[in-house]
Formats: C-alpha cells, structure tokens, sequence
C-alpha cells in the first residue's frame, strides 16, 4: 500500500472533485465517519458543510484541508467493508480518528484506491500539527495495515515498477485503464533521451501526443522554489487529470537537471535538421492550404506534427513543429520570421503565382535516401510522397530574381547598336 497525504486551503474543491466522480460513475463514497448521517443519506451540502464549520474555529489554519490517498497493488480488490475498516484504523493511527471524515472508494485508475478527505482543525478549534506526518505517523500506520490485511507492501511494489519496461510499448496513456507510473515510464523512456527540445513547452509538444506532461507547478509552489518537477496525465483538451507524480519517483533520473543538461545539448543536435523542416513547410505551403486545420493534414503526410498554443479564448499565438522523422522540435519563432503563427496563417492562404513557383522549385530538388520511420509509429504506412522520393538540399526561403524583376521594355527608335 502507498499513501500520499496532501494539504490544501481549499475544502469545496477537494469535496468537489471526489463527489464529480461520484456522479460520473467511477467513485463511490463509502463512509461518513463522525458525521449524524450515514454517508447515503447526506447530500453533497452536507457533506461539505460539516467540515466547514469545524474548519472556521480556527481562522488562523490557512491550509486546512487534508486529502489523502491510499493505493494499493492491482489485483488487491477489498471489500466496501474492509475498505471502510482499513480507512477508520489508518486515520486513527495517524490522529484524525476523532475528525469528520469521508472516505471515497475510486474506480478510475489502472488500481484500486481511496480518497480520504478531512480537516486538520478539531472540534475544540485546535490544530493538528502534520509537520513531518508522513514519516512518524503514515509511516507506521501503512507498515502496520500492510500486515494486518495482508497487503502488498510498498517496497515490493516500487521494485516491481522499477524493473526494465522494454517490453512495454510506448503508446497514449489514458487515465484509469492502466498501471499509471508503467505507462508514464515507458513514455519518458520513448521520449525524453531520443528527441531535441530545448525547453519545457517543447518537450511538452511531443509528450502531449501522449496525453503527458511535465510541469514546475506555480512560481509560488514549493515545487518550483526547490526545483523540483512533476509528470501528470492530461486529458484531450491538456488539463491534468489525477495526481502528478514528482521526476524522482521514475528510473531515468529524469529530474529537471536533466532536461536542462538536454536543453543545452539539444541546441546543437538538431541544427542540421533546422533546414530540412524548413524545406518541408516551405513546399507544404507552396499550393497554400486555407486553414491551419488543413496544413495540420498536409504535414502529417510528411512526419510533422503542427502544435498550435492557444489562449484561453481560443487564440493561436504560436505554433510548434514536431519533426518525428529528424525528432528535432522547433517552435516556430526559432525556424525564423516566415514560420511564426502570424506568418503562416497569412501563408496560408491563396498566394499569387504559386504553381509556377512550385514547379521552378521542385526541379531543384535532388533525390535522396528513404527517411527513417518514426520512433513510435504515428503516421504509420503513410506516403510521405516527398519524404521517400526527395532529399533537398537548398534553402528556398526566396523568390527566384526572374519572377521578381520586370523585363525592361525597349524605347521607340532605340536601335540596337
């Protein structure tokens, strides 16, 4: 069993989340203890109300809520009143045995586990001091319930997850239908020393294919203050989903050191790839395709993936080019001016005189050897109609000088001698 024990200021948000997975079918809410009610006959407004009140008599708690969770192996199903008991006996254990507490049994992960919620202020308007809870309470109490219900202990569990993932595909994780930490691992292994990024949001356009990401958290968080680096799940629309788990907890080491050490290694390494993905956009863009939607397509034939950054309202104001066949990413302010968010929208649309380019520079390209399929199969058995014919091998960021100049016209009576 592993527990995770997490503070926070905010009560109605943590009740909230555990009771929306309730209503969407993947939770249950198993007990109510030191509540009048039974856990089934209390709404939600109740349930949130009681734990309220104990926490206003004392204004001074400025983070009073408790969240913590309990983990256990895959396979370890437990009955609701086993559950229920291993939850009073834990919280006991660590001092929140006389505290309002709900207990919600989730269903939503690759393992079953519980959410516990509580509040660290007690009946009396005291606090419960949980500096270093984790360590001189958690602790015991995990070790003891570990043998007293016949649980997988947590050592066992980490080697069992730390061994080598070779044989585990990276593919996209999907929260709730697999071994979280095994599918992330098999990931970051696929991902984090094969590919060139040179920043945070870089990496992230690879990972995002995932549904991965890594994050600092806020620059207030104690995160961020002491360097530390976290790996969570997002969902389609890229808001995270579950509980991140810190970089330490992966084999690989791959901490927020690392990356920087990757970051300034990967300068260098993807430079010569800069002009071949300037050469593919440049001849994508060429018979302009209308939208960006449609350059998304266009690119993906070739092995390139279009990242668009958007704001809240919906507004590109960047884009970043995934190349899975060099695994070089760039945004697109670094490719240069002509490959920035504003520039090729404006590209994209209809350009005068485009098919005579298109022809002029298509027999400046010279055939080279097929490309190196991609890393982890996107774009599998694609034409890449350029990619396996053309290798080329000259920037064509200009205008040929014929196309621009006019053909001066000769004066009346101007002879030619």
């Amino acid at each position: 069993m592993v527990a995770v024990i997490k503070t926070g200021t905010s009560l109605r948000r943590v009740v909230y989340y555990n009771e929306q997975k309730v209503t969407a079918g993947v939770a249950e809410c198993l007990l109510a203890a030191n509540y009048p009610k039974a856990a089934a006959e209390l709404s939600l407004a109740q349930k949130l109300r009681l734990l309220q009140r104990q926490t206003a008599l004392n204004e001074r708690v400025t983070r009073p809520s408790v969240h913590i969770s309990l983990n256990f192996a895959p396979g370890e199903e437990l009955s609701p009143d086993v559950l229920c008991a291993l939850a009073q006996d834990y919280m006991q254990r660590i001092g929140f045995g006389e505290q309002p507490y709900l207990v919600y049994r989730h269903r939503d992960a690759g393992h079953p586990h519980l959410h516990l919620v509580s509040t660290k202020v007690r009946a009396d308007g005291s606090r419960i001091d949980m500096h270093n809870i984790g360590r001189q309470a958690s602790e015991k109490a995990r070790q003891a319930l570990e043998q007293t219900y016949g649980l997988r202990r947590a050592q066992e569990r980490r080697h069992a997850l730390d061994l080598p993932s070779q044989a585990v595909p990276a593919r996209i994780v999907h929260y709730g239908r697999t071994e979280t930490k095994q599918a992330m691992q098999a990931v970051l292994d696929a991902v984090l020393p094969h590919y060139r990024y040179t920043s945070l949001p870089e990496l992230n356009a690879v990972l995002g294919d995932y549904r991965l990401a890594a994050e600092r958290g806020s620059a207030n968080s104690r995160v961020y203050r002491h360097r530390g680096l976290l790996y969570r799940i997002v969902d389609e629309q890229g808001r995270g989903v579950g509980v991140p788990l810190k970089a330490s907890a992966f084999r690989g080491n791959y901490t927020l050191s690392y990356l920087e050490q990757r970051f300034a290694l990967n300068q260098a390494l993807r430079e010569p790839h800069r002009l071949r993905l300037r050469q593919r956009l440049d001849l994508a863009l060429l018979r302009p395709p209308g939208s960006l939607a449609a350059l998304k397509r266009v690119l993906e034939q070739e092995g390139i993936q279009l990242v668009l950054r958007q704001n809240a309202a919906g507004l590109v104001y960047g884009l970043t080019y995934v190349d899975h066949h060099t695994r070089c990413v760039f945004n697109g302010s670094t490719l240069g001016k002509g490959y920035s968010a504003k520039a090729v929208l404006e590209r994209c649309t209809t350009q005068p005189g485009s098919d005579l380019l298109a022809a002029r520079l298509t027999q400046r390209v010279a055939p080279g050897p097929t490309l190196p399929d991609t890393l982890h199969g996107f774009w599998p058995g694609t034409g890449r109609a350029l990619g396996e014919v053309l290798q080329p091998t000259e920037a064509f960021d200009y205008v040929p000088r014929q196309l621009t100049q006019r053909r001066k016209r000769k004066k009346r009576g101007q002879s030619n001698t």
